[in-house]
């Protein structure tokens, strides 16, 4: 099987040869430690795990050509440093956040998850109605450069690919507002002005239809993927109620696109307890999810028995275990072997592999899964 075959009758519920191997990435301190523990200095740690293993890789035949298409805001604010004091810089990101963060991360850290970073959120860039007026004309789909100059030609390579193809960075309703709004000042919002957060949610699910219709028109990906962090530990965010008014009609209307024009696999990526949602992603026609925290109540030997083949999901290891390793990890991994085998799931770690998995235990922990996917 090609990788993209592998990956999509996985997740589908299919018969794939193996499972894909994804025992889940480092973030920047965690690959630090490694090097100190045991991983060689200049050399990429996923080959060498897989050497270690003795796994032979199955990399895709041809070349990946990435779809290119934006849906961020397009301009972006200009990145900025603001205030520097007592070793913390206050600092404006490219989304227009005035966030405070400590001097030992740059704005980079800012721009994507390289590592685990605590900010102190002071100000969003939507507080009012006149800032949302100026927000919106950063979303149109026609901004020169949303779409790259050579789409056609990518679209064309990418219809031959073996290789799994996605959309894009989407996000989803929720963490959309979020990110114009604030966490507190949207969930204020709607209360005090739901019809305000309704009109917010609207455009961006008109915003992202006009990408998504576009790109469909010349290429079919095999996953539309869109983040939804909208769970605590044990809890969602937001009520059914209000995830049924002011997300699922854009879940719907997204997915019904890409559905229809073939796409297999809806993935959803939502931290914290997830146990509510997952029956209104069904519903709205998404059939994958991640990462299915263990530490926030997600117990996937239950999930799959209530939701049967509904849905897959991807990631599920506990992070703990594996930073204890010996029993721990072997009886987690043995904990979730039934669901491995039972299909519609790729077995990695719950999140980004944090910096207390060492490199030796993340080495057997890979074996062992390596073992129950297939590949040794």
């Amino acid at each position: 099987m090609t990788p993209r075959q592998r990956y999509i009758e996985t997740l589908t519920f299919g018969h794939p040869d193996k499972v894909p191997f994804a025992p889940g990435g480092p973030r920047e301190s965690t690959l630090a430690n490694w090097h100190k523990q045991g991983l060689p200095e200049g050399v990429k740690w996923h080959p060498y795990l897989l050497e270690t293993l003795g796994i032979a890789d199955d990399p895709p035949k041809l070349k990946k050509v990435p779809l290119g298409v934006h849906f961020e805001m397009m301009p972006q604010f200009e990145e900025k440093v603001l205030e520097h004091k007592d070793g913390h810089s206050i600092v404006q990101d490219w989304k227009g956040n005035i966030c405070e963060i400590s001097d030992q991360f740059d704005l980079s850290y800012l721009r994507a998850a390289k590592d685990f970073v605590t900010r102190r959120w002071i100000k969003c860039p939507v507080a009012s109605r006149d800032d949302w007026e100026q927000m919106k004309a950063r979303y149109q789909v026609d901004t020169p450069g949303r779409f790259p100059a050579d789409f056609t030609e990518r679209a064309a390579k990418i219809r031959q690919r073996d290789y799994v193809s996605g959309y894009g960075v989407i996000a989803g309703p929720f963490w959309q507002l979020r990110e114009w709004c604030g966490f507190e000042s949207l969930c204020i919002l709607m209360v005090e002005q739901p019809d305000f957060v309704a009109e917010m949610s609207a455009f961006w699910t008109d915003f992202v239809v006009g990408v998504l219709e576009r790109i469909v028109a010349h290429v079919v990906p095999d996953v539309l993927f869109f983040s939804e962090d909208m769970a605590y530990k044990a809890k969602a965010m937001i009520s059914p109620a209000m995830t049924r008014q002011f997300c699922k009609p854009s879940w719907d209307r997204w997915t019904a696109i890409v559905r229809k024009a073939g796409t297999p696999l809806v993935d959803v990526d939502s931290d914290g307890y997830v146990g509510e949602l997952i029956p209104l992603w069904i519903e709205s026609g998404i059939n994958v999810t991640n990462p299915m925290e263990v530490a926030a109540g997600n117990n996937l030997v239950e999930y799959r028995r209530i939701y049967e083949r509904t849905m897959a999901f991807r990631g599920g290891v506990d992070k703990r275990a594996m930073a204890k390793g010996g029993k721990a990890i072997r009886a987690e991994l043995e904990r979730i072997e039934p669901v491995i085998r039972s299909g519609g799931y790729i077995p990695g770690c719950d999140h980004g592999v944090p910096s207390d998995v060492s490199w030796p235990n993340f080495v057997e922990y890979s074996r062992i899964l390596a073992r129950m996917t297939g590949w040794l």
